[in-house]
């Protein structure tokens, strides 16, 4: 099925071809297709009657919810760029984000366990002030209700939309926070975000009747696009999952009759280590997993334990669209387990050394991807942009990895330090920069260390300041920076291990965490 230029164009496409078909199945309550195209054009006109017009930038800060894929696709018919929030932001860091982005307006909840986005937000009053902050669900407060939102649609006969968008009209700011500790905001167009999921639907073999369980944020790539884009490609149901939690995910497998479900190897892991004898689980169909190493015997169990027919690993970047190689889903298990699979069609890898010389199958290089899914920039940061993409436009990915004969990819190392937890990718500088403004600190190194549950988690290696004591570190991070950038293990060091630059040697620090954690056993 070729690829409609733009999400609402697909969308549109969907509510014709399949109307009463189930979109979205969230406890009791049902959409079907025609009735999100209808909810979603109810969003974007209150936007225009909001005075928001094609090209500004709409943050939404909220859980996964039949109501974040209201606001989103309303978004995209608005002719507006969506910029989602991480939900596990502080209010600072969802601050910047939204800063970053230049958004005018706010789509967020006050009531997601526990936590009011606004208040959180409060501490910057000036970001607070000058946005239009609109509630998607809990109490208002003195800001705008949904219902109050959508009545300002009233008279509006026409959104961007219908009036004419195309694929080259940019559709997201999706944030990635860079090794110099700032978010940068990749810029993604509809037609790649269309043409990339076709394709990516078709390598794992998504189907109108799959039943697609979203652990994976909405705020990211996975989400928003493997996920909520693929099924309004191909006609899927989206049961969204706000948290994850092994019986909250089971019980949704067994009550929706789910046959989808991705996620990070952690998540099968602990759907392995879980007594899951009450549960059944005989839908399951289909898993795609990547975002860390993925062992032959994880895979096996996953097939044989856990029931999955067809299991499927990819690699991509939120610069790429979210992917740019996948397995196919008939692939040999040998293929799937070992590699992340070969370009998509329009993208184009090369390896290559530190010269730029390409490098020979099965010699390790850094990755460089190529095609119509490589965003257009980082969103207002040309100098970024120009790091991270060469003259000829080949994106440096930043990652080491091996081509085989076959031209499957498979990736080693990451050259940027970055480590993923559960299947976030967090960066060190970041955390170091927040670990700094510790007054007991003098330096810090921050490295990835093995975790059996979250495949890596931080470790910290902190020098203290002359007579202080920074044995509280990590209790005054979690106030300060998403959990999951949190070190969970903390090392007081007389000084870090420079190199003759004067540069920290992080590999000899990886290397003294994964010894301490061998040592010492799990958590």
């Amino acid at each position: 099925m070729e690829a409609p230029p733009t999400i609402p164009a697909a969308l549109r496409r969907a509510a014709t071809l399949w109307p009463d078909d189930v979109a979205v199945a969230e406890g009791g309550r049902r959409v079907t297709w025609s009735a999100l195209a209808d909810r979603a054009t109810d969003v974007a006109r209150a936007l225009v009657g909001s005075g928001v017009r094609p090209g500004d930038r709409v943050g939404l800060w909220a859980p996964n919810s039949t109501g974040w894929i209201v606001a989103s696709m309303g978004v995209y018919a608005a002719g507006a760029i969506l910029a989602p929030v991480n939900t596990r932001f502080t209010g600072a860091e969802g601050a910047q984000a939204l800063r970053t982005a230049g958004a005018r307006t706010l789509l967020t909840v006050t009531d997601f366990l526990g936590t009011d986005y606004v208040r959180a937000l409060a501490a910057d009053p000036e970001l607070l002030g000058s946005l239009d902050v609109v509630i998607l669900s809990g109490e208002p407060g003195a800001q705008v209700g949904w219902d109050d939102f959508l009545a300002r649609g009233a008279g509006v006969d026409h959104t961007p939309a219908e009036d004419g968008l195309t694929a080259d009209d940019p559709s997201d700011v999706i944030f990635t926070s860079g090794t110099t500790g700032r978010p940068k905001g990749a810029l993604l167009t509809h037609g790649s975000s269309t043409r990339t999921y076709t394709a990516w639907s078709d390598a794992v073999g998504l189907a109108r009747d799959d039943r697609y369980l979203v652990v994976y944020p909405f705020f990211h790539c996975a989400g928003l696009k493997s996920a909520v884009l693929a099924c309004v490609l191909r006609g899927a149901t989206i049961v969204p999952c706000p948290v994850f939690a092994v019986e909250t995910v089971m019980a949704l497998v067994e009550s929706e009759r789910v046959t989808m479900l991705p996620g990070p190897p952690s998540l099968y892991q602990s759907l392995l280590n879980a007594d899951l004898s009450g549960y059944d689980r005989s839908s399951l169909r289909l898993a795609v997993t990547g975002a860390a190493a993925v062992p032959v015997e994880l895979v096996r169990r996953m097939r044989d334990e856990l029931g999955f027919a067809s299991v499927v690993t990819a690699y991509g970047l939120t610069e790429t669209t979210g992917t740019v190689t996948a397995c196919r889903h008939d692939d040999p298990i040998e293929v799937i387990a070992n590699t992340s699979g070969r370009p998509i069609p329009g993208m184009a890898v090369r390896t290559v050394d530190r010269s730029g010389a390409d490098v020979g199958p099965g010699e390790p290089g850094e990755v460089l991807a190529k095609g119509f899914a490589v965003m257009r920039g980082y969103y207002g940061d040309p100098a970024a942009t120009a790091e991270a993409i060469d003259a000829d436009g080949w994106l440096h990915t930043g990652d080491i990895g091996v081509l085989d004969e076959a031209g499957n990819l498979r990736i080693t190392d990451r050259i940027k330090d970055m480590f993923i937890v559960g299947g976030f990718n967090a960066y060190p500088a970041e955390i170091e920069n927040v670990l700094l403004g510790h007054a007991g600190v003098a330096a810090v190194a921050v490295v990835g260390a093995p975790d059996e549950r979250l495949g890596e988690v931080g470790y910290a290696f902190v020098v203290p300041r002359a007579g202080a004591d920074p044995g509280d570190l990590l209790a005054w991070c979690r106030g300060r920076m998403a959990n999951y950038k949190v070190p969970r293990h903390l090392e007081i060091v007389d000084a870090l291990p420079l190199n003759r630059m004067g540069k920290v040697e992080k590999r000899v620090l990886r290397d003294r965490a994964a010894s301490a954690l061998s040592r010492s056993g799990p958590a």
